[in-house]
C-alpha cells in the first residue's frame, strides 16, 4: 500500500475539509470495528465526502498514491466486509443521504448511497410506496451497503433480494471516473448491466454513490401469525404449503428451539404459543384488502402440523409477535461474540441441515452452542455459534458448518456477503473457472487492486 504522506493528506483535506477527515483513534473507532466486535482494524484516516464528485476526487488521489480504500456505509455487516483490516483509508458514504422526489408514474426513486433504509422507507411511504427489502437493521444500514452485499431480509419471498430492486446506479470506479445510468428504464438492453455487476461485489469494483430503486405499492392491510410446530421438518412442510396457498404472503421467518427461549428471556416475555415446540414460524400477509381470512384458511389447510397459533391483526399485536424475530441478534450479542454463518439450503435439504448442525458442532467442540433462525421462505438459515461462556468458537467449527452446507448443495453466504470471514471458503460454491472470471473482472475494473482488497476474492492457488 502507498504511503499517506503529508502531501496526500493535504489533498484529502482540501477535498472534504478538516471536519470530515478523521484521524484521531477515538473518532475513527466506530468505523474500524464491525457490529459484532469480532473484526477490528485500524485506519490512518476516515474520509466523509459530501457527494459523488468528492468521492471521485478522493479516489483519484488514492489511486495515484497507490493507497487502498475500504468503502463503508452503515457498517452493519457481519463478515468483516467494511473494516480496514490492513491500515486502508475508509471512505464513508453516510453524507450521501439525499432522496430525490418519488416518481409515482414509474414507481421508482433515486437515493444516495448513504441513505438509511429507514429514511428511504419513510420517504417512499409518504407517496404510498414501499422499498422491496426490509431488514431489522433498517435504522443504520444504508442503500449503498445493501446493494454492495445484495442484502435480502424478510421480504425476499415476495419481492426478491436487493439486486432485484435496482434499476440504475451511479458509482465511482478505481481510477476516479464516474459511471451513471439512473434513467430507471425497465427494458434497457444496451450492453452490460452495472447494477447486476456491482450488486454483491462488496465494494471491490466501484463505490456506489446513488441508486435508482424499484418501488412497490404500499400494502396497508396486514396480518401476522406465529405458528408453533413440533419439528424442523414440520416447519419446512408448513412453509411450502403456505407458499402454495397464500397469494398475499409477505414474509415467512423461522425461529428454532434454543434461539426462541433465548430471545424470550432477553425481552422478558413468555413465548406466545407452544413453549414446548421445536420451531416457530412467523408469517405475515399483506394486501390492499384485509387478508386475515386468507391467512386463516391457509393455516387451516396445515391440518395437524401446527401445535398452536397466535394471530396479530392490530399493529400492536403484530409488533408483539415480530419482536421475537427482530430482537434475536441483540439477544445473541448479550451472550458473547458469535461466529455468524449465514447459509442457504434448498427446501429438500433444509431440515437435514438444521437437525445435523448441533451434532456436527458437538463432535468438534462439545461446549459450543448453535443458535439458529432465518428466512424460511427462501431457505436462508442464520447459524450463530458461541463458544464456551460466550467466547468465540474455533475456526474448525466454522469450517465444518460451511463444508456441510456446501455438501448439501447449499450456499455458504445467503446475505452479508463473503467479506474477509468467508473468502477462504468461496471455492466451496464457485469453480476455479468462476473464480478466474471474478479475478479478471476485478483486474479490469481495479487494476491496482485498491478497492476493498481484503474481501471476497481468495488468493489465487498456486
Amino acid at each position: 500500500m502507498g504511503k499517506l504522506d503529508e502531501s496526500v493528506l493535504q489533498e484529502f483535506l482540501n477535498i472534504v475539509g478538516p471536519n470530515h477527515a478523521l484521524q484521531e483513534p477515538d473518532l475513527t473507532a466506530s468505523y474500524t470495528t464491525d457490529w459484532t466486535g469480532r473484526f477490528v482494524g485500524r485506519s490512518p484516516m476516515v474520509l466523509r465526502p459530501a457527494d459523488t464528485f468528492q468521492i471521485a476526487a478522493l479516489v483519484k488521489v488514492a489511486a495515484h498514491a497507490g493507497i487502498s480504500i475500504v468503502p463503508q456505509g452503515g457498517n452493519t455487516g457481519l463478515v468483516g466486509g467494511s473494516v480496514p483490516l490492513n491500515q486502508e483509508i475508509v471512505i464513508s458514504t453516510l453524507r450521501l443521504d439525499q432522496c430525490e422526489p418519488v416518481d409515482g408514474l414509474a414507481q421508482q426513486v433515486t437515493a444516495g448511497a448513504g441513505t438509511t433504509l429507514a429514511k428511504a422507507q419513510s420517504h417512499a411511504s409518504e407517496q404510498g410506496f414501499d422499498i422491496g427489502v426490509d431488514l431489522a437493521a433498517r435504522g443504520s444500514c444504508t442503500i449503498g451497503g445493501m446493494i454492495a452485499t445484495n442484502a435480502g431480509g424478510i421480504n425476499v419471498v415476495r419481492y426478491g433480494a436487493m439486486r432485484d430492486q435496482v434499476l440504475g446506479l451511479e458509482a465511482v470506479l478505481s481510477d476516479g471516473s464516474i459511471i451513471s445510468h439512473l434513467e430507471g428504464l425497465e427494458k434497457d438492453n444496451t450492453g452490460y448491466s452495472f447494477p447486476g455487476l456491482l450488486a454483491g461485489s462488496e465494494g471491490t469494483l466501484g463505490i456506489i454513490t446513488k441508486a435508482r430503486l424499484r418501488l412497490h405499492p404500499q400494502l396497508s392491510e396486514r396480518c401476522s401469525a406465529m405458528i408453533a410446530l413440533n419439528t424442523v421438518d414440520d416447519a419446512v412442510a408448513a412453509t411450502a404449503q403456505l407458499r402454495r396457498t397464500l397469494p398475499s404472503l409477505h414474509a415467512v421467518e423461522v425461529i428454532f428451539g434454543e434461539t426462541m427461549h433465548l430471545v424470550s428471556d432477553h425481552i422478558k416475555a413468555s413465548i406466545p404459543v407452544g413453549p414446548e415446540a421445536r420451531a416457530w414460524l412467523l408469517v405475515e400477509v399483506a394486501a390492499t384488502n384485509d387478508p386475515t381470512d386468507e391467512l386463516a384458511n391457509s393455516i387451516a389447510l396445515l391440518e395437524t402440523l401446527p401445535i398452536d397459533v397466535a394471530v396479530g391483526i392490530e399493529p400492536a399485536a403484530r409488533n408483539n409477535l415480530w419482536q421475537y424475530r427482530e430482537k434475536i441478534t441483540e439477544a445473541i450479542a448479550t451472550r458473547g461474540t458469535p461466529h455468524k454463518l449465514d447459509v442457504t439450503l434448498s427446501a429438500s435439504r433444509l431440515a437435514e441441515f438444521v437437525n445435523g448442525v448441533p451434532h456436527l458442532i458437538s463432535r468438534i467442540d462439545s461446549r459450543a452452542t448453535a443458535l439458529m433462525f432465518g428466512h424460511l421462505g427462501d431457505g436462508n438459515v442464520h447459524v450463530n455459534i458461541l463458544g464456551e461462556q460466550g467466547t468465540e468458537p474455533s475456526e474448525e467449527v466454522d469450517r465444518a458448518v460451511l463444508h456441510y452446507a456446501a455438501e448439501l448443495g447449499g450456499s455458504i453466504s445467503a446475505e452479508h456477503g463473503i467479506g474477509s470471514a468467508k473468502k477462504e471458503f468461496l471455492h466451496l460454491n464457485r469453480s476455479e473457472s468462476e473464480l478466474a472470471a471474478f479475478r479478471a473482472i476485478k483486474a479490469s475494473l481495479d487494476p491496482k487492486g485498491i478497492l476493498n482488497p481484503n474481501v471476497l476474492l481468495p488468493p489465487k492457488s498456486s
